[in-house]
């Protein structure tokens, strides 16, 4: 490959991390043509964007990145690089596919939300990563609940009617 094209294509990584805050490095390979398919047409739906990469080239971009710096050892064998903004999208995706029967992909690798994660066993909390407007919905949901009893308890208080009790005559005792 001539060192031109290397640039480029270094560029072209460079510019999508730019790009896409969060991005998952899997293993995809193994898939037959129906299978690798059915992945890019589910990337597709859930605005993930799949490209596959040479090893060498990605190892550049990331040492370009003091942050990504702890991804270099994920970089053996076949690698694809999953992009998203939406931090748990690849993670729901890769989760649906296994329980589908697909084998691959798998996690190797994450840089989601500024932080980094190893490994295939971090797909269960990659997975379960909230957006960043679930977590407004989350925090509107807290806040709204306190007024909502309130609410709640004024209104049955308006619509009970208390029984009047009765107080029975003091009865004297007789010294």
């Amino acid at each position: 490959m001539k060192k031109e094209l290397k640039d480029q294509i270094i560029e072209n990584i460079s510019a999508q991390l730019k790009e896409y805050p969060n991005f998952y490095i899997t293993d995809i390979s193994g898939l037959n043509a129906a299978q690798t398919t059915k992945l890019r047409r589910a990337c597709f739906e859930n605005q993930v964007k799949l490209s596959v990469v040479k090893n060498t080239l990605f190892e550049h971009v990331i040492k370009e990145n003091e942050a990504l710096k702890d991804l270099i050892p994920t970089l053996k064998g076949n690698t694809a690089i999953m992009y998203t903004n939406v931090p748990n999208a690849p993670g729901k995706l890769i989760k649906k596919l296994q329980k589908d029967g697909f084998e691959k992909p798998v996690v190797k690798g994450a840089y989601v939300q500024e932080c980094i994660y190893l490994g295939a066993e971090s797909l269960n909390e990659l997975a379960a990563i909230k957006t960043r407007e679930e977590l407004i919905g989350d925090v509107v949901t807290l806040l709204l609940s306190p007024i909502r009893r309130i609410l709640s308890a004024l209104e049955n208080k308006e619509n009970a009617v208390a029984p009047v009790k009765e107080e029975a005559p003091a009865e004297t005792v007789a010294e």
